[in-house]
């Protein structure tokens, strides 16, 4: 069996970063959660970030992560690239089954364990099970509306839980 969980937004409009993440996880064809927290604050509250993927290896990497923007000062492109580096490079977190999203008011990133370290071109990133029906609506509300970066987040999740099996809408959302 196959466990699916997990859609995570995130959008930068205004010179501010709204992530959100639903709560829903699936154990093949059974829903085990629905309440779910995949979304936090990290590097003393100054970065958001969102996992997608299994938990334990989810907040495996959040907490490496968050020792990475320790040992580099709050640096979040020093330690985005330094965990991508280790995490390809290192046996143990080369077998992690994750991807990250991560963020301030300054930058988006997805990180995954292939060492991408990747920083979208409109400021709007989405990963997981219903990724890309978030990613597609939030650069729709992005591009066609005024809506805040939240609003944005919170809707563009709502519309991904309507399409993806995987994705509810009990929505947690950080602000920065």
């Amino acid at each position: 069996m196959r466990i699916r969980s997990t859609t995570i937004v995130a959008v930068r409009r205004d010179g501010k970063l709204a992530v959100a993440g639903d709560g829903q996880v699936t154990f093949d064809k059974t829903v085990m959660k629905h309440g779910a927290r995949k979304v936090r604050r990290v590097g003393g509250g100054s970065v958001l970030a969102g996992f997608a993927g299994s938990a334990a290896d989810g907040i495996t990497l959040l907490e490496k992560f968050d020792g990475k923007l320790s040992e580099y000062k709050g640096n979040l492109l020093r330690a985005a690239v330094e965990l991508a580096k280790d995490w390809r490079q290192d046996r143990a977190l080369r077998r992690l089954e994750a991807l990250l999203l991560v963020g301030n008011a300054d930058h988006l990133l997805v990180l995954s364990g292939n060492g991408d370290v990747i920083e979208p071109d409109e400021g709007v990133a989405a990963i997981g099970s219903g990724g890309p029906y978030a990613q597609a609506a939030a650069d729709a509300l992005l591009r066609n509306t005024q809506m805040s970066a939240e609003e944005i987040v919170r809707e563009a999740l709502r519309i991904a839980a309507k399409i993806c099996i995987y994705t509810n809408d009990e929505i947690v959302v950080e602000t920065a």
